[in-house]
């Protein structure tokens, strides 16, 4: 039943979208059956870009508020639409603008960096952004003494190690990459010997010094694709691990802590892409003056090097 269920609202949707001239993004993160049914999947940057690109009126962004808010960034002129409104990002809702804005006084020298992971308003008050997978070119590309980097401290710190610079970390962080812990890797390493580990810069230092290799979700997927890895443990949020399966059939690939799921990233599902898509609503505008400065720090990322 739920299989004819899934093909009538798959069936409904697909009609709408083409009557709307809408295009579907959606976040690696995101339920299985969301991705099935997108145009793209991908990174939230990587989906922005794709979205810019495109003749679509509207954007049905499957993924968090702050990913929302960089499609309207990049594409002022069509509708962005986020099925479900409370699908936030923890971590970006740990610094807002007016908490940067002090800590920008007492450090008035310091280039401020911000994670794309960061609200449209905290991007307006940054330099310059980074992605995870581009964060350590950006910061290479600063010559500034004092570097201001938010809100992930864990990013933060992976890029200072790779970097020699000296950063000023923000306290914030990812609950969902805090709960894979080191003991998950080893004990799996010993249960799947063969079996790469690869783990996002979001994890923990001592995740990462357990780690073959650190990488974006983009650069986990190119990863998985290599000829040479048929195991992987991956350490990022487990709604990476369908696109893995699906792209990679024969390959094994273990997730490093099943409780590593973000329950905002799973707000979305096919039911609420209808009714938005009906509704036309809830709709992510950001406002022109914020929007411009933003893009400045989006368009600088962008010029120091291609954001995978």
């Amino acid at each position: 039943m739920m299989g004819n269920r899934d093909a009538e609202l798959t069936e409904k949707i697909l009609s709408l979208k083409k009557r709307r001239n809408a295009v579907f993004l959606a976040h690696n993160y995101q339920l299985g059956e969301v991705q099935d049914i997108a145009d793209f999947v991908g990174d939230s940057l990587e989906l922005s870009q794709k979205a810019a690109k495109t003749d679509a009126n509207v954007i049905v962004f499957c993924g968090v508020h702050f990913m929302a808010e960089t499609a309207s960034i990049l594409c002022p002129d069509k509708i962005v639409l986020l099925p479900d409104i409370n699908a936030g990002c923890p971590m970006a809702d740990m610094v807002t603008a007016e908490r940067l804005k002090e800590k920008k006084q007492e450090f008035p020298n310091a280039t401020v960096v911000c994670y794309i992971n960061s609200s449209a308003e905290v991007k307006a008050e940054s330099d310059v952004c980074c992605t995870s997978a581009n964060a350590v070119k950006v910061i290479e590309s600063l010559d500034r003494k004092e570097i201001l980097f938010v809100p992930d401290q864990y990013l933060g710190h992976y890029i200072s190690t790779k970097t020699g610079k000296k950063m000023m970390l923000w306290p914030g962080f990812c609950p969902t990459h805090l709960r894979i812990r080191p003991e998950d890797i080893t004990r799996l390493k010993q249960e799947y010997p063969e079996a790469k580990v690869v783990v996002h810069p979001e994890c923990r230092p001592e995740v990462i010094t357990l780690a073959d290799e650190v990488l974006s979700t983009g650069g986990i997927c190119r990863y998985a694709r290599r000829e040479d890895i048929t195991q992987m443990i991956v350490g990022t949020e487990i709604g990476i691990i369908h696109r893995l399966r699906k792209e990679n059939p024969g390959k094994r690939f273990v997730p490093a802590s099943e409780q590593a799921i973000c329950p905002r990233m799973k707000l979305i599902t096919l039911e609420k892409i209808l009714w938005s898509l009906e509704e036309m609503t809830p709709q992510v505008k950001v406002p022109e003056g914020i929007r411009l400065k933003a893009k400045l720090a989006v368009d600088k990322m962008l010029q120091i090097g291609r954001a995978e």
